[in-house]
């Protein structure tokens, strides 16, 4: 790199930043909503009709319609931000992508702020943070996680630098961004005991600072009890009954689910575990690689694969073993890096590092729904940090390091991280055109058409004139069309008597890479798809079969 855009970029860090992540997400402004991002745009949509009344209305996300009280597990304070920005310039895609390109923004340059209270390469920690898989694909969603990893980060700096200068000026601000947090994301509220414990290390006992904390509890008791008054139920208090449902219905072991927590950490903070020839002595690594493929294959010598995932289509089984103990293995080296700070600095700085990362991870492994890429998030500016400061420790312990290193395993880690957003991009596009062929070509005629399936299928088969099956509502008739797409989410196949099967539309989708594909195992956004965030090799196309009711086949109840 030249001297001169070398001295710029120190004299403007915060404007590369700001240059490298656009140049990094603009190109997927145009992605077409898919997961849950419908969900975000229908309480927004409410919103702009009630602002009092966020979950005001009746959604069919489980088959039939709900309150949407009972099916959305987030507070609203995203919502309200899409609301804002649709006010101003739309709901297109664009639209509502480009205002999620401020959050994401708040994030890298929140990272360098922060880093710079640990370490001399702040940049480094930014990138290391931008060019992460986990963090590139968030941000290319308009979901609520990127927003509270931004109230996260800056609530975490002022925390810091309030404590430092003992600013009580500050630290409200700090107490009000892990409110924001919280109603964002309910994870926002762990900052709290992670705060208090990086202040109590700091100071060695409690004092007045830590009265902020009442800020952000005040702020959810408030939330917990209009909820209540709304909807008769707090929606803060049901998020956490919802959890143990869902994990008590997919019956994962705890076994299986430390290990699928273990690649996603993995795979979805990828370019940290391509750095870690750089950090670690050999020695190390190779203690650090025996233990993760120790632990993924004697869970795996357990048949986790085969008896969780008994839907997969792998084309070689055996290939996703490998990676599953490729990614188990990035995991481990992930976690060392938090583990090692406390018995090598034992400083409130390094306590602080150490539980948000470990912390996150337990959370991912015992207690979240389900294990997913938007979970794993948070831990992303800690890792980045954290690498950083190992980095500049091995520099200065005398190990030597070429820049030219440096430069190839962020470079690696980058192009996974954009090649996982691309495809992730691609999935989006390729369920967008499948619902669209169908609308086209059956929505024209006079008989109705009905589909199953939710995410961003759902939503443009209803942009498009469909009508989801409701199976407790819907008066469906003889000779009425019913779609029913393959990779997707809560789809009832009919019985073969009462249909009669017309085409399959089939929609191309990348091969190289999968983020979310229940053939192929993987599930970035839901374990339940699969134990990886992504996964190499081919995988079936989106597709959507049509079939015709067959209705007469229905013999009329006895009376």
């Amino acid at each position: 790199m030249p001297d001169k855009i070398r001295r710029w970029i120190a004299l403007h860090p915060n404007w590369t930043l700001t240059f490298v992540t656009l140049a990094a997400l603009v190109p997927f402004l145009a992605k077409p909503f898919n997961i849950d991002d419908p969900l975000f745009i229908w309480i927004a949509r409410q919103i702009h009709a009630h602002p009092g009344d966020p979950y005001g209305f009746a959604v069919n996300w489980y088959d039939t319609a709900m309150p949407m009280w009972q099916v959305t597990q987030n507070p609203p304070l995203a919502c309200y931000y899409l609301a804002l920005a649709a006010a101003i310039s739309g709901w297109s895609e664009v639209s509502l992508h480009f205002a999620c390109l401020f959050p994401a923004l708040a994030v890298i340059l929140g990272t360098h702020r922060l880093a710079r209270h640990f370490c001399n390469r702040p940049i480094l920690a930014a990138l290391v943070t931008l060019f992460s898989p986990v963090f590139l694909i968030s941000s290319t969603t308009i979901m609520c996680d990127v927003m509270m990893l931004a109230f996260w980060v800056w609530a975490v700096v002022f925390w810091l630098e309030g404590l430092e200068r003992d600013d009580f000026g500050r630290l409200v601000f700090c107490g009000i961004l892990i409110a924001l947090a919280a109603l964002t994301k309910y994870f926002g509220v762990c900052l709290v005991p992670l705060l208090l414990a990086c202040g109590v290390v700091s100071k060695r006992r409690l004092g007045w600072w830590a009265a902020v904390m009442l800020i952000p509890l005040a702020v959810l008791a408030i939330y917990q009890a209009d909820t209540k008054i709304l909807y008769g139920h707090g929606l803060l208090s049901d998020a956490g009954s919802y959890t143990k449902t869902i994990r008590d219905k997919f019956g994962f072991s705890e076994a299986t689910n430390v290990l699928t927590a273990l690649t996603f950490a993995g795979g979805c903070l990828a370019t940290a575990f391509f750095f870690a020839p750089l950090l670690w002595r050999k020695r190390t690594l190779l203690m650090l690689v025996a233990g993760g493929v120790l632990i993924a294959v004697s869970v795996l010598a357990e048949g986790a694969i085969q008896k969780n995932y008994f839907f997969l289509e792998h084309p070689n089984l055996r290939l996703l073993e490998i990676q599953i103990v490729f990614w188990a293995v990035g995991g481990i080296c992930v976690l060392a890096l938090a583990a090692s700070e406390m018995p090598m600095r034992r400083d409130a700085r390094s306590w602080l590092l150490a539980l948000w990362v470990l912390g996150t991870f337990l959370f991912v492994a015992f207690f979240n729904w389900t294990v997913n890429g938007r979970s794993i998030l948070p831990m992303a500016p800690a890792v980045g940090i954290l690498l950083a400061r190992r980095l500049e420790q091995n520099i200065l312990a005398g190990w030597k390091m070429r820049p030219v290193n440096v430069v190839f395993c962020l470079g690696l880690g980058g192009l996974l991280a954009l090649l996982a957003a691309w495809v992730d991009f691609q999935q989006a596009v390729a369920v967008r055109q499948c619902a669209r062929q169908v609308c086209a070509k059956y929505e024209t005629g006079g008989e109705k058409l009905w589909f199953e399936g939710h995410w961003g299928f759902q939503y443009y088969m209803e942009a498009g004139g469909g009508s989801l099956v409701d199976l407790e509502r819907s008066p469906l008739k003889n000779g009425d069309y019913l779609v029913l797409p393959w990779n997707n989410t809560n789809p009832r196949p009919p019985k073969p008597e009462f249909v009669i099967k017309r085409e399959v539309l089939v929609a191309p989708s990348p091969c190289i890479l999968t983020t979310m594909n229940v053939a192929a195992g993987s599930g970035f956004y839901a374990s339940a798809f699969g134990p990886l965030p992504f996964v190499f090799g081919s995988a079936p196309p989106e597709k959507a079969a049509i079939f015709s009711l067959n209705l007469r086949s229905l013999k009329p109840a006895s009376n």
